[in-house]
Parts: C-alpha cells; sequence; structure tokens
C-alpha cells in the first residue's frame, strides 16, 4: 500500500507524513515548488534539501514537482477568491490536489495525505472548505487528513482498513501546542518555521503581482522580477525596477530579457542597476537616468553620468 502526502513545508505536513508512515503504508512526499515559494532561489534550495533529510529521517522520500503555468492562470481569476491578500488558498489546494491525483497511477499511490488541520486558516480550512477542495479536486474519499481525522467523516482509507482510525489524531482550532507534542514524540527536530512562506500573502509583494495582471503581464519571468527592488510604473505598458543592493544591482542584468533597458552609475559614484522592461520610447529615458540618480550617492550639484544599454545589443 502507497500513498502520496503533500509537502508544504511546514511541521503539520511532515506529521502526517509520519502518522501513516507509522501505520506500515510507503508514503511518498510530493512538494509543489509554483513561482510564489520564496524570494531567495538559494534559500529556496536549501529550504528543499533541508525538507528532504527531514523526510528521509522518518522513512519518506520528497518529490519536487514544478508547478507554474497552470499555477499563473488559476492565478488570474481563482474560482474561490483571494484571501486577505493575492493568494487563492482555496483554489491552490485543489490545483496541487487534482495533479497529485493525476500522478497516482503512475506511482502506484492509493490515496493522498495532507497536514491541513480543521479551523486552523480561517480561508482554507473549515469544514465546508476542506468539503469543497476534497470535491473539487476529485478525491472524494480518498484524501485522508491524519491530523484531524477524528473530527472529520471517515475516509475510504480508514473504512477499508488500510489506517486505523483510531491511530490517527484529533487536532483542530490554531494552536500549535499539540503539533509540538507530536513532534517531540517522534523526536521530529529542527523542523521548519509552521507559517511557511507563500509570498501571496505579504502585502507589498501582492500588490505589485495585482499591477501586473491590471497590465495583462502575468508571465513568469514578470513574477521573478516582482521578488526584488523598487518597482514603479513609468507607463501602462512600462515597468522600471531599482536594485536596492550589491546582490540585486548584480542580480538585475542576469535576468534581462531582450529589449529590456539597463541603467547604471558611473563607476566613480556608487548606486544602482536599474532595469525598464516594456515599451521604452526616447521621452522615457531621461525619465529611468533620473530616477537612477536619485537613488545613487549622488549628492552633488551638477551632473552625474549614467549609463544604459538596451539588451542584448550593450550599445
Amino acid at each position: 500500500m502507497k500513498a502520496i502526502a503533500l509537502i508544504s513545508g511546514g511541521l503539520d505536513s511532515l506529521l502526517a507524513a509520519r502518522l501513516v508512515r507509522e501505520q506500515g503504508i510507503e508514503v511518498l512526499g510530493i512538494y509543489f515548488n509554483t513561482p510564489f515559494c520564496m524570494r531567495d532561489k538559494s534559500l529556496e534550495e536549501t529550504h528543499k534539501k533541508r525538507l528532504a533529510v527531514l523526510l528521509r529521517s522518518i522513512g519518506v522520500e520528497l518529490r519536487i514537482e514544478k508547478l507554474a503555468g497552470e499555477y499563473l492562470s488559476m492565478l488570474k481569476n481563482p474560482k474561490h477568491g483571494y484571501g486577505s491578500n493575492m493568494n487563492p488558498c482555496i483554489d491552490c489546494k485543489i490545483l496541487m490536489l487534482a495533479k497529485a491525483r493525476e500522478l497516482m497511477p503512475e506511482l502506484g499511490a492509493s490515496f493522498i495525505v495532507t497536514g491541513e488541520v480543521l479551523g486552523q486558516r480561517p480561508m482554507s480550512q473549515y469544514r465546508a472548505a476542506l468539503e469543497r477542495i476534497e470535491k473539487e479536486s476529485g478525491l472524494a474519499g480518498l484524501l485522508l487528513r491524519p491530523l484531524s481525522a477524528q473530527h472529520l467523516v471517515p475516509t475510504i482509507p480508514e473504512q477499508k482498513g488500510w489506517v486505523k482510525r483510531e491511530l490517527l489524531a484529533n487536532f483542530s482550532g490554531r494552536s500549535r501546542k499539540p503539533q509540538r507534542g507530536m513532534a517531540a514524540k517522534f523526536n521530529i527536530k529542527d523542523y521548519p518555521n509552521a507559517a511557511g512562506g507563500c509570498l501571496l500573502t505579504d502585502p507589498e509583494f501582492s500588490r505589485r503581482l495585482q499591477d501586473l495582471i491590471e497590465h495583462n503581464a502575468l508571465a513568469l519571468e514578470n513574477v521573478d522580477l516582482l521578488k526584488l527592488g523598487r518597482h514603479l510604473r513609468l507607463g501602462p505598458e512600462t515597468k522600471m525596477v531599482v536594485g536596492r543592493n550589491e546582490k540585486e544591482n548584480s542580480l538585475l542584468p542576469e535576468m534581462a530579457q531582450d529589449g529590456d533597458y539597463i541603467f547604471m552609475t558611473d563607476m566613480d559614484t556608487p548606486g544602482p542597476t536599474s532595469l525598464v522592461r516594456g515599451r521604452v520610447g526616447k521621452e522615457l529615458i531621461p525619465v529611468a537616468c533620473a530616477i537612477t540618480c536619485y537613488y545613487s550617492k549622488f549628492k552633488q550639484r551638477g551632473s552625474l553620468n549614467i549609463e544604459y544599454w538596451r539588451n542584448p545589443d550593450k550599445e
């Protein structure tokens, strides 16, 4: 018997996988990598490696699945709406579970496991939302939530005796104390922050994302730019990103697409690197130069040389 466990990166999904593994069922963890997991790609890679080590310690292997194009399409108009920012929590969960369901025949899995806790999150984990997610993902009866199982209707794995319901948990509400107690019981240490790292819950990132959607510019390469710099809209088809530190200043030229403009202060004046994407007419060149100058260390009277070029010409 095999089950797929959706691994979010927090403690709850680790515990859910461990509870099922405890009953002699082979569990494969799947982590869906969306464009909104973390700001820093190197930190995200470190996080995934750490997660794989933690799962391996409880007898579960980790598989990474990318979820980009379909996720962006859903994000434009989520059926169940957004949370307090641009987080479409219900539609996000439905999409991930539907993708996991598609993998079941290939992986030989009989049911799906998640770390959801009844009443923990106001938008996506109240009873009606949990039922809706199960139904719309096509997993009616095959979605086991071990941490709250005793508060929920018995699933097919429980009814058929694949798992023993009495060995599952009865967690509910927002308290983290039961999870911490179970982690100690299973000797699970150094687990990730329970709050997670979804950028869609961040107000500033959400405002930037909303701007992309409103200007019909929601694409993967534009989403990556949202994770760094200061953002200024110079026109309906033109966006400017100004680096805030040395790391961002070095990343912006690497992220430039064909047709993007790069602006930099001269070698004698510390200042930002700026990237302008979209329609760039002659009237916007001095505007972009002035903005780059404004965020530089240039405080004298007189003039400052700004170098700029259009990618990939470098002229």
